[in-house]
């Protein structure tokens, strides 16, 4: 149980339920598979698969949920295709051209006959709760994927006090220095990738992965204006990671001397090893959260 990206939020008031009425709710909510006649459905499901019966599962004090979505694939080229078939034959049949409004009514028609026989996809989406240290930590970077998950978590609920962190100094003009002097403040080290940025909406985009920072290509593109959007960085030679200008989190690594910790724990069952790999996950990003917001001047 590692997480890959963190979208983070902060609880901006105390978390309105306990665990044992969080869980409630969660099963009230539970996953259901989408009917024939319906494009998509999304519920919570057991964080540990589908032996487990818990849909809240804790350790160590944080929460952890997981919403399952299902959807079903309709490709567009093959509705267009119908589509396209449909109209043909009402135009020689009725000897009469199909109007736009007309067009628009067969396709919401054709959808509905195509997709009970759809393929349908499901995808599992994971997120915890840490309410002693008030954070909600997403395990997506899509803002598609954050939003559905903390909209069913606020559907769920009734109320979601959160909001995206906020920091006193600017994210994008703080990385920018950092790149411009070579080196990263305190116990963080550049990693090897970045995105660099021109002012404007049509300005330029440079992106590089494996490559030396502090190189004089780098500096080129900084004295020529552009500026830090995403910069890799590794924290206490324990994550290395990609930060963007929203505080978004991703290509998350635990590095080898974290993993190795759990090498001692002499027990192999899956749920032991799941439950270990989260208390240590959740255990670090409780020291790192605050540190990133400490390299920008704290919390607003």
């Amino acid at each position: 149980m590692w997480f890959k990206n963190l979208t983070l939020f902060r609880l901006v008031e105390p978390f309105p339920l306990n665990a044992e009425a969080l869980a409630a709710r969660l099963d009230r909510r539970a996953f259901q598979p989408c009917p024939s006649f319906q494009p998509s459905a999304a519920g919570w499901t057991p964080p540990l698969g589908r032996k487990a019966r818990d849909r809240l599962h804790t350790v160590a004090g944080r929460w952890l949920m997981c919403l399952r979505t299902e959807e079903k694939l309709l490709p567009p080229i093959v509705v267009n295709q119908a589509l396209a078939e449909r109209i043909a034959l009402i135009e020689d049949e009725q000897r009469r051209p199909v109007r736009r409004r007309e067009k628009l009514e067969l396709r919401d028609q054709l959808v509905q006959e195509l997709l009970p026989r759809a393929f349908a996809r499901s995808r599992l989406s994971y997120a915890y709760l840490d309410t002693a240290s008030g954070w909600l930590v997403v395990d997506s970077a899509s803002p598609r994927g954050v939003e559905e998950l903390t909209g069913t978590l606020r559907e769920t609920i009734d109320s979601l006090p959160i909001a995206p962190p906020r920091v006193r100094q600017s994210v994008v003009a703080t990385m920018t220095a950092w790149l411009t002097e070579g080196q990263a403040p305190g116990e963080f080290m550049l990693g090897d990738s970045c995105e660099l940025r021109e002012g404007g909406e049509d300005g330029g985009v440079v992106r590089c992965r494996g490559q030396d920072l502090t190189g004089d290509e780098i500096r080129a593109h900084l004295a020529a204006g552009k500026q830090v959007t995403q910069l890799g960085l590794i924290w206490n030679d324990r994550l290395a990671f990609v930060l963007d200008e929203a505080l978004v989190v991703r290509r998350l690594q635990f590095l080898d001397v974290v993993r190795e910790s759990l090498q001692d724990d002499v027990t192999h069952s899956p749920e032991a090893v799941f439950d270990a790999e989260f208390a240590l996950m959740a255990g670090e990003l409780a020291l790192l959260l605050p540190r990133l917001l400490d390299l920008f001047g704290g919390e607003a």
